[in-house]
């Protein structure tokens, strides 16, 4: 019979290099899934900022989403003259309620909203109301997966250029933003627990308007 004592629970170490190697794995497991997830979500802004550039383009190209600039001359008050400088006028669009708000000259109609103009932004000219156009006719969805049009808004405000009585009309800045975008995480869902992440309202890019006439415009 051996002379050996029996060790201890407390001081017994043969399970220690499982333990160890299990707390690495999961470690290494952790890093590697965690960069490919945040390389997958900074492609994704990328992606939102380029969307928003092309939407803002194709916007001062297009028909109005607010459908009453159309119309505006500044003269509609009956105190200015042709040529005198266009009064101001400001109408934010956004696709998630449908409407435009926003002060316009006196007289002038008030902001009106246009989903034919919003939805030619979101899926492109010639689209089918449904499926995101590819090509030159692109929209923003094209650029940008998983974008949905209620994350869009538009917003039409005067500059100081243009004139009472343009005949083609005002000419506005135009600024396309996203809101309310999320990303649903893949990797760290399982792992840590995260489910979402609200991409923070800064997705935004602003052009000067041209004509704001699709059909006037080359696509």
């Amino acid at each position: 019979m051996s002379g050996r004592k029996p060790t201890s629970f407390g001081r017994d170490e043969s399970g220690a290099v499982l333990i160890e190697a299990t707390a690495a794995i999961l470690t290494f497991f952790l890093l590697v899934f965690g960069v490919v997830e945040f390389s997958y979500i900074f492609y994704q802004w990328n992606a939102a900022s380029k969307a928003v550039q092309w939407g803002a383009r194709l916007a001062a190209v297009s028909d109005p989403v607010a459908s009453n600039l159309r119309s505006l001359t500044g003269l509609e008050s009956g105190t200015l003259l042709p040529g005198e400088a266009m009064p101001s006028y400001d109408c934010t669009c956004s696709g998630s309620t449908g409407t435009c708000a926003g002060v316009m000259p006196e007289g002038a109609s008030a902001c009106s909203y246009d989903a034919a103009a919003m939805t030619t932004i979101f899926l492109g000219r010639g689209n089918d109301g449904t499926n995101c156009v590819g090509g030159a006719n692109a929209g923003m969805c094209t650029f940008f997966p998983g974008l949905e049009q209620s994350n869009i808004e538009v917003s039409y405000q005067s500059t100081g250029m243009g004139y009472a009585g343009r005949e083609v009309g005002p000419v506005p800045t135009i600024t396309v933003r996203l809101q309310g975008v999320t990303y649903d995480f893949l990797f760290l869902k399982g792992l840590v627990g995260l489910t979402s992440l609200t991409f923070p309202n800064t997705s935004t890019a602003t052009v000067t308007g041209e004509d704001l006439n699709a059909a006037g415009s080359a696509s």
